[in-house]
């Protein structure tokens, strides 16, 4: 019951940048940590980041082996409706809100992630970042590959029976 909440989140939500346009996190992107754990935000979302969050961005644990990048304001709605789940969610709020660490954005783009976030999706150095609508997912790029075929070589679910592409 926790897992199907949450995934409705997880779907779509829209960030509003300077122009008072609609732009929405998307696509991949296939980067680098430095030797100090920092990730270089792409140019293409760092002017919605700026504009919509001050840079301001909050980091903690996806229940997939990932990591959920949110823009702080877009945090704060996901907090508020981690923090009302019941206590037969505490061990999912602990997971959600216990290790989320706040982050800047520095002058050049970068954001740093911490060393146990980087354990704990076992990211060392290649990274995949996938923009979700209104968050991102940080993934270890090999871990990324590897569930992406196994996605690809499975059955489509249901949900995309009656879906046209």
């Amino acid at each position: 019951m926790v897992k199907s909440a949450l995934k409705v989140h997880f779907w779509t939500c829209e960030a509003q940048n300077r122009t008072g346009n609609l732009s929405v996190f998307q696509g991949a992107s296939s980067l680098s940590l430095d030797a100090k754990g920092r990730l270089s935000v792409p140019t293409r979302h760092r002017d919605v980041l700026a504009a919509t969050a001050s840079g301001q961005l909050t980091i903690t644990k996806h229940p997939h082996g990932c990591l959920m990048v949110f823009p702080r304001p877009e945090w704060e709605k996901f907090r508020e409706r981690i923090a009302q789940l019941p206590m037969s969610a505490q061990w999912w709020k602990r997971i959600f809100l216990g290790n989320a660490m706040d982050v800047d954005m520095d002058a050049t783009g970068r954001v740093l992630i911490s060393p146990e976030l980087r354990e704990a999706a076992g990211i060392s150095k290649d990274t995949m970042l996938l923009g979700m609508g209104n968050h991102f997912e940080l993934w270890d790029k090999a871990t990324y590959d590897e569930q992406e075929a196994k996605a690809m070589q499975g059955e489509m679910p249901d949900v995309f029976k009656d879906f046209s592409f």
